[in-house]
């Protein structure tokens, strides 16, 4: 993975992307990562070209960091509004098993979300605890200014 620029962000959002960085190189079996607003716009990815590159085959889903962050979205309003029908309470985290690889949804604040794209073979325990480690490390430094400053920055990404 190539670091992402952080030039001209605040100190959270150098923070939050140096978290997430750490996350994909450091947790085996993780191929990509990206966190995801509330209303669905991708915040910050493990791949934040990933929208104009063509990825091998072996690493996230077509589209990178675009299609990851569509299928977390989708995940996350899904399972919340199963949650809601079943009077379940808040959705926590959401993993589907695939025979070619893992998806895995966490929320983390005010309805944003952490989606991490896994090997098949990962194991699910660790990257289900480095999530959790991430949520807890990243949920009060996910303001609104910092969302904000965020999602500009992966605006401007060529």
């Amino acid at each position: 993975m190539t670091a992402p620029s952080t030039y001209g962000l605040s100190t959270q959002a150098r923070n939050l992307q140096w978290l997430l960085t750490d996350l994909v190189e450091e947790v085996p079996g993780v191929n990509s990562v990206a966190v995801v607003s509330s209303d669905g716009l991708l915040l910050l990815s493990s791949d934040p070209a990933g929208a104009g590159r063509s990825p091998s085959p072996a690493k996230g889903p077509r589209g990178a960091s675009a299609d990851l962050a569509t299928i977390v979205s989708g995940l996350g309003s899904l399972t919340t509004g199963a949650a809601a029908l079943m009077e379940g309470g808040g959705v926590k985290q959401t993993m589907v098993a695939m025979e070619h690889g893992s998806v895995f949804v966490m929320s983390i604040s005010d309805g944003s979300l952490l989606g991490v794209h896994a090997t098949p073979d990962c194991d699910m325990s660790v990257v289900a605890y480095h999530m959790a480690l991430f949520v807890g490390r990243a949920g009060h430094v996910l303001t609104p200014e910092v969302r904000s400053e965020l999602r500009q920055s992966m605006e401007k990404t060529p």
